[in-house]
C-alpha cells in the first residue's frame, strides 16, 4: 500500500464521523469562519446547511475554503451537491443521517427547498494519528510522512 493509499484509510479512520471543524470561507477578500458539522466520504467532506447560509454564498462567488479542528487543517474546493432527497444524493444521504442520527431531522427539513448538501472536496492537508504526521496533496496523490506528536496546550 502505498504512503497515500494508508493517508486515505487514515482519513476514514478519522473523520468518517460526525467531525466538527471550523470552516473558513471568503467573499470579496473578506473571510469568514464557522463551525460546521462534517462527514467524510469517498474522498470528500460533506455538511449539511441551507442554500440562504453565508457559507453557501461565499462558496458559490468563492469555491476556495479551509477546514481546521485542533491541529488537522484541509484546504480544498467546495460546491452545492444539491437537495438530500435528488436521487443523485441518496447513498451520501443514508450515510450522513446515521453519522448525524442526534441531530439530523431535529435541525433539519427535507421539506425546505433550500435545504442542500455542500461537498468539500481537499486539496492539501494535514493530519496525523499514532504517533505519524500525514501532509498530503490530493491533487497529486502524494502523501509524505513523518514522526509527529503533538505538543500543544490548548487553553479553553
Amino acid at each position: 500500500m502505498s504512503v497515500f493509499e494508508t493517508s486515505l484509510r487514515i482519513l476514514d479512520e478519522l473523520f468518517s464521523r460526525d467531525f466538527q471543524f471550523a470552516l473558513a470561507t471568503a467573499q470579496q477578500n473578506i473571510p469568514s469562519l464557522r463551525m460546521v458539522d462534517t462527514f467524510y466520504d469517498n474522498g470528500a467532506f460533506w455538511i449539511v446547511t441551507n442554500r440562504k447560509s453565508r457559507k453557501v454564498q461565499d462558496i458559490q462567488s468563492n469555491p476556495q475554503v479551509a477546514l481546521c479542528s485542533y491541529l488537522y487543517s484541509f484546504s480544498g474546493k467546495a460546491f452545492v451537491a444539491g437537495h438530500p432527497l435528488e436521487q443523485a444524493n441518496k447513498k451520501i444521504r443514508e450515510k450522513l443521517v446515521k453519522a448525524f442520527a442526534p441531530w439530523y431531522f431535529a435541525h433539519n427539513n427535507e421539506e425546505d427547498e433550500d435545504m442542500c448538501f455542500l461537498c468539500v472536496k481537499p486539496t492539501s492537508g494535514f493530519f496525523f494519528k499514532d504517533g505519524t504526521g500525514y501532509k498530503v496533496d490530493f491533487e497529486k496523490q502524494e502523501a509524505k510522512t513523518f514522526p509527529f506528536e503533538p505538543d500543544i496546550v490548548v487553553v479553553q
